[in-house]
């Protein structure tokens, strides 16, 4: 397995359970055909899945696919009737002043930006519940639990609150995380030119899907954070983000 292959995380009859790394799209891109695609590589080693629900391409994490058709309806119709629900983690910039809260504010597509969202009166309906797991001031670890799946909806609900998920380049300033921004005494060893990133894609994943199968059984499965987020979350503990 490469180091940015997906990660099976489960597998039944009905469904496959996979970890997607972040920069990897969902389905192809009609747009560039050489990117390669989870649902492509899925193919190659299952044959036929049915899709269920998406992820962002930067967005890590947990995603679920169908095995057969009858699963297909079946998973199809939870995620409409909002009978799954839906877990993130992301490292947002700053601290949000409530430990916990919920975040309800419509979105509607941007009028003049193609694919992306904004906080608008006439959009849609969206909730995010939100709580703090761990704060170092600069940048705060929260879990998400979505009430509706709209695009982009926790991003954009992150910068509503005025605490963008870190290095969102649509709705935050995009900027990487670096050591020297954390760590007091920052000296760049001889051999680098310049300083390498703590992180620099998203800081969004997928974490939990909770739900109950076709005979009626509770089941949770979970993504473990991946080693980007989990080492940004070691530099920070070891230097409190000072």
């Amino acid at each position: 397995m490469r180091k940015n292959d997906p990660i099976v995380l489960a597998e039944t009859e009905d469904y496959i359970a996979i970890s997607k790394p972040s920069g990897m799209l969902t389905l192809p891109d009609r747009h560039d055909a050489l990117l390669q695609s989870l649902r492509g590589w899925m193919e190659k080693k299952y044959g036929k899945i049915w899709v269920v629900h998406r992820l962002d391409k930067d967005t890590s994490g947990l995603i679920l696919f169908a095995r057969n058709e009858e699963a297909h309806k079946y998973f199809s119709l939870l995620f409409e009737g909002r009978d799954i629900q839906k877990t993130y983690l992301g490292m947002v910039t700053g601290k949000p002043i409530e430990s916990s809260g919920t975040i309800e504010a419509a979105l509607s597509e941007h009028s003049s930006k193609n694919g992306t969202m904004i906080v608008h009166a006439r959009g849609k309906a969206s909730r995010s519940d939100y709580r703090v797991i761990k704060s170092w001031g600069s940048y705060s670890l929260l879990e998400f639990d979505l009430h509706t799946g709209r695009m982009h909806q926790i991003r954009v609900h992150c910068k509503y609150l005025g605490h963008p998920i870190a290095c969102d380049p649509l709705y935050g300033d995009g900027k990487p995380v670096l050591l020297s921004s954390v760590k007091k005494k920052f000296n760049l060893s001889k051999k680098e030119e310049e300083e390498k990133p703590l992180l620099n894609r998203l800081a969004l994943h997928s974490f939990r899907l909770s739900f109950a199968n076709r005979n009626g059984e509770p089941v949770v499965l979970e993504a473990p954070l991946p080693k980007d987020l989990h080492a940004m979350m070691q530099q920070l503990d070891k230097h409190k983000g000072n």
